[in-house]
């Protein structure tokens, strides 16, 4: 093409340009308004992927998400593992809260008129190349709602990353959990079979001078298999519970703090992630109903076209989707679907409230349990060293003794058991909130 001709084009720009400025004054054209500051900024991030770009004014959604503080302390175990897996993340969600936020941007100059060459050939085989510009005057809100579907789309993309970024936390908070637990365990059961095996050189003695019947040689030496094998699993429960986190984050962490691991649970006044990204696709889902009824209405868009060196303008109406004899129909479809994004997110919110319920109840029954089974655990070995000090008396037959070790054994390890569960209840309701990791750090 000529360099008159671009001149020309860049000419008709400016004037469809102008032409639009005027109609924003009108009324019913502030569609043609620039968007807020933040629409067009560059997608860069100076710390974590939702932290906003200067000058970005964010949603609601995502200042929620910006605003939520960890429930670990920013020292210790705990926030040594999470600040582990969250840095060996591969954060393929922050790919996708990219590209959604880009598709945002681009969206968001969806008010700006198109330009375009076009080319035809004429009946004498000629070609004729023209340049067409297009500006929307009225569109019934459909440029509209494109921008809000792709704000919305952000959103959905924020708290999809935020959720996985929680859920990575928890899975590697639990491994560490179930490793300090069968760490825990597997050191109960040595000190316990070191005592058994003493049980074991008095009672062979007692069998081997014809005091104490085989039968009693039998019994100690199952019970010391039991709480080998027992010993066993709890070694390799720790083990691949290490192994399994050393994967996920490249580093190795100790077992050896299990009086030091405690945890709040998120109190209550936020909404948990599952509700807000209802929320946002809600969001989204309505503002693509609304597009999709503005493309079944007409529209008005002024047209300038430069061809061979003439400028001709006009105006053009029409919708995008022509009418049919279906289009009253797919009106109600599109009302109808506005109303289905509603009842979801009752549905989510509902859903929520039903697992925050069932996740506290158990918290509250294993905290009784864990309180219950340290009391036990206490009065077994008092009633142990009484029973102990009457066997050096004469008073009680070894058996009395190694059947009560052997309850005061079951009842350390019921305690291990609900102090860890208590723990991870914790790590999952903290993951359900989002308050595993801060939000402005994801």
């Amino acid at each position: 093409m000529s360099g008159r001709f671009w001149r020309k084009g860049l000419w008709v720009s400016v004037s469809v340009l102008a032409l639009s400025g005027c109609m924003s004054d009108m009324p019913g054209g502030a569609m043609f308004a620039k968007p807020p500051l933040g629409a067009e900024a560059e997608v860069t991030r100076q710390s974590g992927a939702l932290s906003p770009t200067p000058g970005e004014t964010n949603s609601e959604i995502i200042e929620t998400l910006l605003n939520r503080q960890s429930l670990l302390q920013d020292r210790g175990p705990f926030a040594d593992v999470a600040q582990a897996a969250l840095n060996a993340s591969s954060r393929a969600s922050e790919a996708e809260l990219r590209s959604a936020e880009l598709r945002a941007v681009a969206a968001s100059k969806n008010w700006l008129p198109t330009l375009g060459p076009n080319i035809s050939l004429t009946s004498m085989g000629d070609l004729v190349t023209s340049m067409l510009l297009e500006q929307v005057l009225f569109d019934n809100g459909r440029r509209k709602a494109e921008r809000a579907f792709a704000a919305a789309d952000v959103e959905v993309a924020a708290v999809a990353l935020s959720q996985d970024m929680n859920d990575r936390v928890y899975t590697a908070l639990s491994l560490y959990v179930t490793a300090l637990k069968g760490a825990e365990t597997a050191q109960i059961d040595t000190r316990a079979l070191s005592r058994m095996r003493e049980f074991e050189r008095i009672v062979v003695g007692r069998v081997n001078g014809g005091v104490s019947d085989r039968a009693d040689q039998r019994v100690v030496e199952a019970k010391i298999n039991t709480m080998r094998s027992s010993q066993s699993t709890a070694r390799e429960v720790a083990t691949t519970a290490q192994a399994e986190l050393r994967a996920m984050t490249g580093k190795t962490f100790t077992a050896d703090l299990p009086g030091r691991m405690t945890l709040k649970a998120p109190q209550g006044g936020i909404a948990m992630l599952s509700v807000l990204k209802a929320e946002a696709e809600a969001d989204r889902s309505v503002a693509e109903a609304t597009a999709t009824r503005a493309g079944l209405l007409p529209g008005v868009s002024a047209t300038a076209l430069s061809e061979g060196g003439d400028i001709t303008g006009g105006l053009t109406a029409g919708a995008s989707t022509p009418l049919g004899f279906g289009t009253p129909a797919q009106m109600k479809a599109v009302e109808a679907s506005k109303e289905a994004a509603g009842r979801k997110v009752g549905e989510a919110r509902e859903s929520a409230e039903r697992s925050e319920s069932r996740l506290r109840q158990r918290l509250a029954s294993f905290q009784r349990q864990e309180a219950e089974a340290r009391s036990l655990a206490e009065q077994s070995r008092v009633t142990f060293g009484l029973f102990e000090r009457q066997f050096d008396a004469g008073q009680r037959s070894v058996m009395d003794v190694i059947n009560i070790y052997e309850q005061l054994v079951d009842r350390e390890r019921e305690h291990v058991e609900a102090k860890y569960e208590v723990i991870l209840i914790q790590l999952e309701l903290a993951r359900d909130y989002g308050v595993l990791a801060d939000g402005d750090a994801i």
